[in-house]
Parts: C-alpha cells; structure tokens; sequence
C-alpha cells in the first residue's frame, strides 16, 4: 500500500519495446472510449510514450520498434483527425513519415 500521496510513473526506465506496448495500450483505450475529453489524455499520453519510445529506439535498439513507432504515429493521427484535431494528426503522420 502507498502512503503520503501520489508516485510518479517511471517512464524513463521502461525500454523501446515496453513503451511502444504501453503508447499501443492507450490508442487501444482512446479508440473505445466515447468520451472527447478522455480520448485526448490518452492520445497525449501515447505521445509521451513514443517519445520514450522514439529515443531508446535511435540507440540501437530492435528495428521492427521502429516500424512500430512509426504505426502507432499513424493510428494516433487517425484518432486526432476524427476527433478534430486536423493539424495534430498531421504532425503525427509526419512523425511516422520520419521515424518509418
């Protein structure tokens, strides 16, 4: 049991491959909530965790991260376009574009 507050998440020790699974979690998550509000927590979240993903990746890590880094960058813009956000999904997509 954890007293005296909230811990922060140890993002920063997860490896390329645990944090593409976990940015592939929250789409999962962001593509069955119907809550707007909730879906763009999630999406921000998937960021940070291809960004995790993205660094550990450039370091030699397995090749097919990569190529999963870039897909979920894609299923992220797909998410943000149906939800409106039309110039975040092209930052995504371009992302992807870079990283794949």
């Amino acid at each position: 049991m954890v007293s005296g507050g909230i811990f922060s998440s140890p993002r920063s020790v997860l490896s390329s491959v645990q944090a593409l699974e976990l940015a592939n979690i929250y789409l999962a998550n962001a593509h069955s909530t119907k809550d707007p509000s909730i879906v763009m927590v999630l999406c921000h979240d998937t960021e940070g965790s291809l960004s995790q993903a993205r660094k550990s990746a450039k370091h030699g890590e397995v090749p097919t991260v990569r190529e999963g880094v870039a897909i979920a960058y894609i299923e992220l813009g797909k998410i943000l376009d149906i939800h409106g956000k039309h110039d975040d999904a092209q930052t995504s997509y371009k992302k992807a574009e870079k990283f794949g």
